[in-house]
């Protein structure tokens, strides 16, 4: 693309056709996404709980949630990976890991990889601003409504995994 714009510029009038790859035309343009100050919304019947949310996100690799319904107490947090979801409660210390087939026999409809990575990146096709979704969880429903401030991309963002061993684990 340079290169057709300096030959342009240069005088030059030979027709250069953009080289375009099929198989990455529908890829995001993004490596790295952080959302910080997301406010998500939980509701089980009569319960609502509201919270802020970061949400930090290395494409097709990882993504780390921080929900901190006090400023700057991160409360529960959860890590992603295309193979495994770990739910993190700092209060209670514990922790679950899970795949998500383990998490897909309790919810209607399923959870995927790619379902987490579009709603931590603000890109479901509902549109960037708020994400509503609902889940059964049996005879119970269960809705999450994100509203997003701006996103940035392709920033640092930190997604190691946090060490474990001072947590308990839980099965789910």
């Amino acid at each position: 693309m340079v290169a057709a714009v300096v030959l342009a510029g240069c005088g030059v009038k030979k027709r250069v056709q953009p080289m375009v790859d099929t198989d990455r035309q529908n890829e995001p343009a993004w490596q790295t996404c952080l959302i910080q100050d997301a406010r998500g919304t939980v509701k089980l019947g009569d319960t609502e709980l509201t919270a802020n949310v970061t949400m930090q996100t290395v494409r097709d690799s990882m993504l780390v949630i921080s929900i901190m319904p006090m400023i700057s107490l991160e409360m529960v947090r959860v890590e992603a990976t295309p193979e495994e979801v770990i739910v993190i409660n700092k209060i209670a210390g514990t922790y679950t890991r899970v795949k998500y087939t383990d998490v897909n026999r309790y919810l209607v409809p399923t959870v995927s990889w790619n379902i987490l990575q579009q709603l931590c990146t603000a890109e479901l096709p509902t549109g960037n601003n708020t994400a509503r979704m609902m889940y059964s969880l049996g005879d119970k429903t269960i809705e999450l409504t994100l509203d997003y401030p701006e996103r940035l991309i392709n920033v640092p963002v930190r997604v190691s995994h946090v060490r474990l061993d001072r947590y308990k684990r839980m099965d789910l």
